[in-house]
């Protein structure tokens, strides 16, 4: 942009028609887009000075040193990434274009990014930030969600490359193989980490059978750790329905996500070392359990001894039962080879069929094989039957023998009953049913099907 003026020789005031006229308005577009183009982008330190945060969102104020000042505005859509609350005396830099107000000709900058100036910076967004969100009760230990007792399945939101992921699967691997372990990657350091954990978290949530959430990552300074400082990330902590576990940095280091999530974990191998069960004294105390199991079946089974023993001295004559029972066994037997014979008839009848359909078909050679055949079928055959009928006269002895020993039977007779779940275990205890369970019992004669509708303790 150039200016012309005109030659000394003319005269103040006097008409010239080569003069070229601005107006004010035409004047203050060109210096502004002459500063815009000059200066595209600027780094500007100074403190804050007449501060004005007007209902439209926007911000005003002014910049200044020891020397000199510069008014600046930084609209709403910048302003809302600022991580603290301007105010006036503060020391503050910003990246800024260099601009006018052409309505006053004012020259100013037009702020883009603000941070606090020093050290401590973001130690002050920091504790403004955990100010905040205290009042709002979201450190509130009647918030907290605790921890499982016995997880299955923990999901990790952390970046799949760091070292905390690897310190954590050490220490699951170590202390419980069986546990399940979902990786949610993330990035835990940068501007877009925030948001990536945000959405990760979310991610968690819909894992199905999911327990607890480890969120962290490994140490590193406040400006590495700063993602898990930041407001979205601990109203999304604070919102998750699952218990969380922080475990960012080292044990020095406290971040916003340790004060909202539900336990917080001084480092990540840590929040493993709590989350998972030590398989080592888990198997102590199933062994120590198997034990005691087996003294108190042990001493069951004495008990239950000692009481077939009673009630074996209580018995008196069961030959009549017996003899029933003999009985009921020879009408097994007689049925039994009835059955026999009767198959042995039929398959005879289903050969001869087969020997009449070869004949028409006159095949002499094959008949003569099938006939050898059937021989040799015929007596295996009998030799099963056999082999059948010895083993059952066998089996029938021993459980007369056995009937004969304990004559269960004459116990139901003299109104005894024997009750069994739906699965036939024995009920001895009311502990072992609850109410609306079927139930059997068998009587002397016949058995009842039964609900249970209360249980009482003896």
């Amino acid at each position: 942009m150039s200016f012309y003026f005109d030659p000394p020789q003319h005269q103040p005031g006097a008409p010239s028609a080569d003069r070229k006229v601005l107006s004010v308005s035409d004047l203050n577009r060109q210096a502004k887009r002459l500063l815009e183009v000059s200066f595209p982008s600027v780094w500007v330190e100074g403190e804050l000075s007449n501060v004005a945060r007007p209902r439209s969102g926007h911000w005003y104020f002014t910049l200044k040193d020891q020397d000199a000042q510069v008014r600046c505005a930084m609209f709403r859509g910048s302003n809302i990434k600022v991580r603290f609350q301007p105010a006036e005396g503060l020391q503050v830099l910003i990246r800024a274009k260099v601009s006018l107000y052409e309505g006053r000709g004012d020259y100013q900058l037009i702020a883009e990014h603000m941070e606090e100036a020093g050290a401590g910076a973001l130690q002050r967004a920091f504790e403004q930030l955990k100010n905040k969100l205290a009042a709002e009760g979201l450190f509130a230990e009647a918030n907290k969600q605790p921890l499982p007792n016995m997880p299955s399945h923990i999901a990790v939101v952390t970046s799949p490359t760091g070292a905390a992921i690897r310190d954590i699967l050490t220490v699951f691997r170590r202390r419980f193989p069986a546990m399940t372990i979902t990786v949610i990657p993330t990035a835990v350091q940068g501007n877009e980490a925030a948001p990536q954990i945000v959405y990760a978290l979310q991610q968690a949530q819909q894992l199905r059978g999911v327990d607890a959430i480890i969120v962290g990552r490994g140490g590193g300074s406040m400006e590495d750790l700063w993602p898990f400082n930041e407001e979205i990330v601990a109203r999304a902590i604070a919102a998750c329905p699952i218990p969380v576990v922080s475990a960012v940095g080292h044990e020095v280091d406290f971040t916003i996500a340790d004060f909202t999530a539900d336990y917080r974990a001084p480092t990540p191998s840590a929040a493993a070392e709590i989350l998972s069960p030590n398989q080592i004294e888990l198997n102590n105390s199933l062994l120590g359990h198997q034990q005691m199991l087996t003294r108190l079946m042990s001493q069951r089974l004495s008990v239950a001894g000692q009481n077939l023993n009673h009630l074996r001295s209580r018995l008196r004559h069961p030959g009549e039962r017996l003899r029933e029972q003999s009985q009921h066994l020879d009408d097994l037997d007689i049925r039994l080879r009835q059955a026999m014979r009767q198959n042995l008839h039929q398959a005879s009848a289903q050969l001869a069929d087969r020997r009449e359909r070869l004949q028409k078909h006159n095949p002499a050679g094959k008949l003569e094989r099938m006939a050898t055949l059937q021989q040799q079928l015929e007596e295996r055959l009998k030799r099963a039957i056999s082999a059948v009928i010895q083993n059952r006269k066998q089996g029938l002895g021993s459980l007369a023998a056995e009937l004969d020993a304990y004559s269960p039977l004459a116990t139901l007779q003299r109104g005894y009953s024997i009750t069994q779940s739906a699965t036939g275990q024995i009920i001895t205890s009311n502990n072992q049913v609850e109410v609306g369970d079927k139930i059997t019992t068998r009587l002397a004669t016949g058995k009842l099907h039964c609900e249970v509708i209360e249980t009482q303790d003896a």
